[in-house]
């Protein structure tokens, strides 16, 4: 039923969205020097790396670690990349990830590659398990990447103990009002 619900939502959104993600990667193209899109090596589930797309918002040559980690992050922006981050417009890609099936809807955001304790501390709170998503219950409320690991995963852990489709209709209601009102709260 999840998978699904995930393949309609991502063919819905890659029909309604084609004309404008179009747009958004040739302002990409004209802005920067590079690819349009950034594949980044992501950790699924049961641990699996995937390769997942964003539209490209950093600079060539930028360090593969959590934007968090680097110092003074703002240099490697792209002229653009600020404006399509503040608005998690570089995010649309993943909709691919979804229609492909290495990612959902919604679940855990997926870690980085090297992001080594964030992945330990997944695996043994069994969060490993679930195919990760595009937004989760960690995120809209209000857990980004500057938040400890242990509680963003303490989010996941109860995600998983009291997942219903309730509480993913509420996560995908909470998303479009957060995408839509304060943005501080995404």
């Amino acid at each position: 039923m999840r998978r699904f619900f995930d393949i309609a939502v991502s063919l819905f959104l890659l029909a309604l969205l084609s004309v404008p993600m179009a747009l958004i990667a040739l302002l990409v193209k004209l802005s920067s020097e590079g690819p349009v899109l950034y594949w980044s090596d992501r950790v699924g589930m049961d641990n699996r790396i995937f390769k997942m797309p964003k539209f490209r918002t950093m600079r060539i040559g930028t360090p593969e670690v959590a934007t968090h980690l680097i110092q003074a992050p703002e240099r490697y922006l792209t002229p653009c990349g600020s404006f399509l981050r503040k608005f998690s417009i570089d995010e649309l890609p993943q909709i691919w990830s979804i229609l492909k099936g290495d990612m959902s809807l919604i679940g855990p955001r997926p870690a980085l590659y090297n992001q080594d304790d964030l992945i330990a501390l997944r695996t043994e709170k069994g969060v490993h398990r679930l195919v990760p998503g595009v937004t989760g219950w960690a995120q809209v409320n209000g857990l980004r990447g500057d938040t400890s690991i242990a509680e963003r995963t303490k989010y996941d852990v109860w995600y998983i103990e009291n997942w219903s489709l309730w509480l993913d209709f509420k996560i995908i209601l909470r998303t479009l009002t957060n995408f839509l009102g304060d943005r501080h709260a995404y």
